[in-house]
């Protein structure tokens, strides 16, 4: 007996979960709205369960159908990522190893480790994965990302970690800002400050509980904005301050758009690791650039 689904019906599930609208989701199938329609019945009479009911002109999803788009993320991803692969084949490249970095978008770092990475290990082709810095655990556990750049003493569950480096975290502010002159923030300097973050919930390691909670001083949080680059601009423009990663304020530092400054008089610095996953740890190109990214990060003092 063969399966009940096929790879059409897959493609549906994600569709829909992305859209929620038939109308959409059948846009982007290329589908008219009763054909897919005629293709979610055809999948709840074959499994003989209910994916799908209608709330105010939206699908929403049982849990068979969530348990399902699931699924389809990891096959479907599985395939895009394989059609990649062959090609990359045909070019000389054996292995691809997807990297992905915890919240920053700095890359001003990877064509000299490319550079190495291909002088050292010429089989193995590095693919940078945009927008999987969010939940990195899920993205390596569902093979959307095979090596994570990630900070913080907390490790993601299942995956073996390698250190590479200690960043300071710095605090930014505009160049006319009053603190401009200061070598380092201490507590009661933070209150009353615009204060804008990218994490929702205060990490352990950061500034929230080594500045602001010692010292029982506290800045006004402004907003919650996820990408560090706009945390920068918004920076540069005057609207706020922050607390951002030493490594990756390199350029808006160095064309002067902000400052930066410590966090107290001895600072605050956090370990990166490279992450995989632990049962890539013995051998194979993940643990082999994941080596190599060790190797460039002690020779260098971190991400240069």
């Amino acid at each position: 007996m063969g399966p009940l689904l096929d790879i059409r019906h897959l493609i549906m599930i994600r569709a829909i979960a992305d859209c929620g609208r038939v109308t959409d989701a059948a846009e982007r199938l290329g589908l008219t709205p009763s054909a897919l329609s005629h293709r979610i019945r055809e999948a709840e009479r074959r499994l003989d369960v209910q994916l799908f009911t209608r709330m105010h002109k939206r699908l929403r999803m049982t849990p068979a159908a969530e348990h399902l788009a699931s699924v389809a993320e990891r096959v479907l991803g599985e395939l895009d990522r394989a059609e990649d692969d062959l090609r990359r084949m045909n070019s000389g490249v054996q292995h691809v190893v997807r990297l992905a970095v915890e919240a920053y978008s700095a890359y001003h770092w990877l064509p000299g480790f490319l550079d190495k990475l291909k002088a050292t290990r010429p089989g193995i082709d590095l693919q940078v994965m945009a927008g999987a810095g969010r939940d990195l655990g899920q993205a390596l556990a569902n093979r959307h990302v095979d090596l994570a750049l990630v900070s913080g003493e907390a490790a993601l569950s299942g995956t073996y970690r390698i250190g590479l480096f200690e960043d300071e975290l710095l605090f930014i502010m505009p160049p006319n800002h009053r603190h401009a002159d200061k070598p380092y923030i201490e507590g009661p300097d933070i209150v009353g400050e615009t204060f804008i973050t990218f994490a929702r919930t205060p990490q352990p390691d950061r500034e929230f509980a080594r500045l602001f909670r010692p010292a029982e001083s506290y800045p006004t949080w402004a907003s919650t904005v996820e990408l560090p680059e706009a945390i920068v601009e918004l920076v540069a423009a005057g609207q706020g301050t922050s607390v951002l990663s030493a490594w990756a304020l390199r350029a808006p530092l160095a064309d002067g758009r902000i400052t930066a400054t410590r966090l107290g008089t001895e600072g605050i610095s956090v370990p990166w690791f490279a992450a995989i996953r632990a049962e890539e740890a013995a051998t194979g190109p993940i643990i082999q650039t994941a080596r190599a990214l060790e190797d460039w990060c002690r020779a260098r003092g971190g991400l240069c």
